[in-house]
């Protein structure tokens, strides 16, 4: 089986994929969310790793790959050394040089991050292109894939979170919220006011660059959303058609097997 990783800056997910058979496509059989091990060494790692398959009585030794997407360097040389020693198998790092079947158009194509080139494989495999895809996450990406499904560039913008983070911190007498969506748009508490600040603000980012977006690609253009916060800003935006937690796995996943002879012979 093919274990999947996604290391971005606050939550790691890692997702497990029984290969494809006669009757049935390779699919996901069990998923993980944990907090980016910033601190963990590579045994610590390692023992979650073996508790995470434990507990639903997975073996690690089903595991015969690996792909890794990481937006946090520091941690590459630990993840490599606990796949070497946990799970017997050499990671395929998502980096240049790596066949992804997804033309980089950008002025620098070695800028652009391992998870939104992931994202963009499996959203133009799902849908076709022109696409644009929305990541929310610690921060709030727009990729956009053209309709011959060449990466075009993007957008980044603070994330929900780090708006929170930024608004706590300078306004010395404003109290930390849950992020949620308000059960009203006239807030009469000081909660009210941040969490509908914080939530339809959000909203209005998102849809505002994607109308300008959608605008320069054409009406035909899809959208999806993606990351830990998909579902909370997708359910109110205008232009977010898709919502798929698990696009960046199935990236990963798309990956691995357009280089499995490459990486098998190295």
């Amino acid at each position: 089986m093919l274990l999947a990783i996604d290391v971005g800056n606050s939550n790691t997910v890692l997702g497990l994929f029984a290969p494809a058979t006669e009757t049935e496509p390779a699919h996901l059989v069990a998923d993980w969310r944990i907090t980016t091990p910033y601190k963990q060494t590579a045994d610590e790692l390692g023992v979650l790793f073996q508790t995470l398959f434990a507990m639903r009585e997975i073996a690690p030794s089903t595991v015969t790959g690996i792909a890794i997407s990481s937006v946090v360097p520091p941690l590459d040389a630990t993840l490599r050394r606990v796949t070497e020693t946990y799970f017997k198998v050499k990671p395929l790092f998502v980096e240049p040089g790596v066949k992804t079947g997804l033309p980089v158009l950008t002025d620098n194509p070695g800028e652009a991050g391992a998870d939104r080139i992931v994202n963009c494989v499996a959203a133009f495999d799902l849908y076709g292109g022109p696409t644009i895809v929305v990541d929310l996450g610690t921060a709030t990406t727009f990729d956009v894939v053209s309709a011959k499904g060449e990466f075009l560039g993007g957008a980044i913008a603070p994330g929900i979170g780090i708006s929170a983070d930024a608004l706590f911190a300078r306004a010395a007498r404003l109290t930390r919220v849950e992020i949620k969506k308000p059960a009203k748009i006239i807030g009469t508490s000081t909660i009210d006011n941040i969490q509908i600040g914080l939530y339809y603000g959000s909203i209005g980012l998102v849809d505002g660059i994607l109308e300008r977006m959608i605008a320069e690609l054409g009406p035909t253009t899809k959208t999806v959303a993606t990351g830990g916060l998909a579902k909370l800003i997708a359910a109110d935006s205008k232009y977010i058609q898709h919502t798929d937690e698990r696009l960046t796995l199935n990236g990963l996943r798309l990956i691995w097997e357009r280089n499995q002879d490459r990486h098998k012979r190295r």
